[in-house]
């Protein structure tokens, strides 16, 4: 089932043919403050987890009036402070940024995650120095919650901040 934004966004799920956008979010410009890009094989194995994931979910982003493809978000488990909570990240390729995009993603994400129930709040933690990613956490209406010690990817320790939002009711 697609979740679409009555805007401009849909998301739709991720699919075996959506390795290309892994590849080009896999840029050191789209990866500079996730600890730069990654390997082949590490994209092949995130592929697959995106193909099959245990919980969450991920999507490919596309224009609703176009169907252009203008990148990818997703939400997933995440074991964090007592608990376990579904945290969330996303990448729109560079010739579609600045256009609010990401946040409009960010708002349908967070209707996809309440859908699926089982946990109350849906994170994010990107770096306090990503003015752009803080800017869409506070347009889709996650509240900050303050700055965190994050590691991301293994063995890379990053500031980020912690935003939520209460799913209850979403």
């Amino acid at each position: 089932m697609d979740i679409a934004d009555p805007q401009r966004v849909r998301l739709e799920p991720w699919s075996e043919g959506d390795f290309w956008l892994l590849q080009r979010n896999n840029a050191p410009e789209m990866t500079e403050h996730l600890g730069g890009p990654e390997t082949a094989e590490k994209l092949v194995a995130r592929h697959r987890s995106y193909l099959s994931p245990d919980r969450g979910q991920m999507y490919r982003v596309t224009l609703v009036d176009s169907g252009d493809t203008v990148g990818s978000i997703g939400f997933w488990e995440r074991a964090w402070r007592d608990g376990t909570v579904w945290e969330t990240g996303w990448g729109v390729l560079p010739e579609f940024q600045g256009r609010g995009i990401a946040a409009e993603a960010a708002r349908a994400v967070i209707k996809a995650a309440g859908s699926a129930g089982l946990h109350q709040y849906l994170h994010a933690f990107p770096s306090v120095d990503h003015s752009a990613s803080n800017s869409v956490c506070r347009r889709a209406g996650f509240e900050l919650l303050g700055a965190v010690k994050f590691e991301y990817p293994k063995g890379h320790w990053i500031t980020s901040n912690d935003w939520r939002v209460d799913l209850e009711g979403v």
